[in-house]
């Protein structure tokens, strides 16, 4: 009776180990929920989750600008290219732009230094130009005896023309500078250079290169042979040095001023 009794029953779970012990799914479940995340894993799937998104928004953004350039017309294409390579050389510029004037900053004692020495040195080439400032160097010298009085003012400027197409760049007459404004005429039986009267022996100092200025002056029917028709006495000659000394003031201008 008792073993059909026992074979008829439904077995029973095996019972808690243990008073007051959970089973082994009760202990999972406690476990899992409710959910206990510590900050730092709570920030690192939010971080995880942001960049997910950033990537999956690149990667769709960057499909779909391909399906639109696969999609374009030639001269779309061309066009977009022309704007990037436009867009290329700008920022080049700009960044060339940017290091000069870095430059500029870093080495700006030495740039005012040039600056200055190059300001000396055009004042100096004007004044020189201008005749307000001795001249010194390689050059000639051409003296010109006049016995019969026959030497006339078109004959001196046709030699200072002469001189200067030859490269000539400070010459004096006896004592007058000569530049370009400097004028020739014939008075009172004499010669006048800026209105000064200049008398024989002429002696005209050109700087120069020698070897230039010599042969301008001896070509067929040029200068000396002209002087020479005249009886007048032609004397070249080439000093180590050849010093302009003869000064001009420095004239004011009335109207003109500098634009700068």
């Amino acid at each position: 009776m008792t073993d059909e009794t026992t074979r008829g029953k439904t077995p029973e779970e095996p019972a808690a180990d243990g008073p007051g012990r959970p089973t082994g799914r009760a202990a999972l479940r406690a476990a899992l929920w409710p959910p206990r995340a510590a900050r730092g894993q709570v920030v690192a799937a939010v971080l995880l989750f942001v960049l997910g998104l950033g990537l999956a928004i690149q990667v769709r953004a960057a499909g779909s600008e391909e399906t639109a350039l696969r999609g374009a017309r030639q001269e779309d294409l061309v066009r977009i290219l022309s704007d990037m390579e436009d867009r290329t050389a700008r920022l080049e510029a700009e960044k060339a732009d940017l290091e000069e004037q870095r430059t500029e900053l870093e080495t700006s004692s030495d740039q005012a230094e040039e600056a200055r020495r190059q300001t000396e040195e055009r004042e100096r080439q004007l004044g020189i130009l201008a005749g307000t400032l001795a001249a010194e160097g390689p050059g000639i010298t051409l003296r010109i005896e006049d016995p019969l009085s026959a030497v006339q003012a078109d004959m001196l400027l046709d030699a200072v023309q002469e001189l200067r197409a030859a490269g000539a760049e400070a010459m004096q007459i006896n004592d007058v500078r000569i530049v370009a404004a400097t004028s020739f005429t014939d008075d009172n039986g004499g010669v006048h250079v800026d209105g000064r009267p200049v008398r024989a022996p002429f002696r005209i100092r050109a700087i120069g290169r020698p070897q230039d200025l010599e042969p301008a002056l001896n070509i067929p029917g040029g200068v000396v042979q002209s002087l020479e028709n005249e009886q007048a006495t032609v004397v070249i000659e080439r000093p180590e040095t050849v010093t302009v000394d003869a000064l001009r003031s420095a004239e004011q201008p009335d109207y003109a001023q500098s634009s700068s």
